[in-house]
């Protein structure tokens, strides 16, 4: 099974034919072209494919999508506000290599103990905010310049120092 990674969601329809715009976060300019489908979560690990028929750059993190079945405004209204995902192998040929996006999966070591893996991001105007689980609990690790050591993409590493106490706001 594939794993498969959040590249942003829709945020309106356009136009009066089905169209949907995508609000991305894959760092970089991009049509998606050459991609099959794009995918919404039904349920949770369950993904429903949606296949493009057409795409069109909008802006920098705005594309515009014609999905297949999608042909009317009502139809795409009803897709806006879902987060869109890609499998793996797509996730890597449309992603800059510097996209926040491109940090899920990488573990996080604090102190030389190895935290968790990102599970999700979330983007803030001042800082990145990691989402992990541990011991069965979610945290969130500010990435920041005071916090980030290391960014070792060949490893999948991120090296932190956090804050003293920050953990033992979660997990106690």
């Amino acid at each position: 099974m594939s794993s498969y990674y959040k590249i942003g969601k829709f945020v309106s329809a356009h136009g009066v034919n089905g169209e949907l715009i995508l609000l991305h976060e894959l760092g970089k300019k991009t049509s998606l072209k050459g991609l099959g489908a794009v995918f919404t979560e039904d349920l949770k690990n369950s993904f429903l494919p949606w296949f493009i028929e057409s795409t069109r750059i909008k802006s920098e993190t705005e594309i515009c999508l014609k999905l297949e079945t999608i042909n009317t405004r009502e139809a795409a209204q009803k897709l806006v506000r879902k987060q869109v995902w890609l499998p793996d192998e797509e996730f890597k040929k449309y992603a800059a290599k510097n996209a926040p996006a491109s940090l899920l999966g990488y573990s996080v070591i604090d102190k030389g103990e190895r935290l968790g893996e990102i599970l999700e991001l979330i983007e803030q105007p001042h800082q990145l905010l990691c989402r992990l689980e541990i011991k069965g609990r979610e945290v969130l690790i500010p990435l920041h310049e005071s916090t980030l050591e290391k960014l070792d993409h060949r490893k999948k590493e991120i090296r932190v120092n956090l804050p003293e106490g920050l953990l033992d706001i979660y997990l106690s």
